[in-house]
């Protein structure tokens, strides 16, 4: 597969943070986003966030900001959301990362590829999915759009239902920043 476009989902509560725009927040000296663009330029074609609210906040990134296409329906609204953007810039299939996932592996696309897929990594000796970094087929766009329609919110939920592989990262890949302790680490 070549290189797909790439969505940043940066649109979270970041409740366990206190608040606030999460990919925004200072580790190790740089903002969450960079981490995460960092490792993403050299697997895709380009990147793009997803965030609701004014778009300006991110301006200094120089990155095109996307608003849901459905407003409040979690993670999964920024997946339709990545798919919608790519679909319509004519890529087959779009990555979709987390905007606190700092470490993720060089061959993230590669091995995700031919997609559906979604990571998952071994954390305290067990693995853990990480369904929100994944590589979507943008033909699915219309069948997430009825399964959020429908209420439903679950991303490991519809990643099941779509039958998405689960391909698991050996070693410290995939940690995400998710409490204000997180960040002193």
């Amino acid at each position: 597969m070549d290189h797909p476009p790439a969505v940043i989902l940066a649109g979270g509560k970041a409740t366990r943070m206190g608040g606030g725009d999460k990919p925004l927040m200072i580790w190790r000296g740089r903002m969450l986003v960079d981490w995460v663009r960092e490792a993403l330029e050299p697997q895709v074609s380009r990147i793009a966030l997803n965030a609701n609210g004014d778009p300006a906040r991110f301006d200094r990134l120089g990155l095109p900001v996307l608003a849901d296409d459905l407003p409040d329906c979690g993670p999964l609204s920024g997946v339709l959301t990545a798919m919608t953007w790519a679909s319509a810039a004519g890529a087959s299939h779009v990555l979709v990362v987390a905007g606190d996932t700092v470490t993720l592996p060089p061959d993230l696309v590669a091995r995700l590829s031919p997609g559906p897929a979604y990571a998952a990594s071994q954390i305290d000796g067990e693995w853990r999915a990480h369904p929100t970094v994944g590589l979507w087929p943008t033909s699915l766009a219309d069948g997430l759009r009825s399964y959020l329609i429908s209420g439903e919110r679950r991303v490991m939920g519809w990643a099941r239902s779509i039958g998405a592989a689960e391909v698991r990262f050996d070693g410290a890949v995939i940690r995400n920043i998710n409490t204000p302790d997180d960040l002193a680490r």
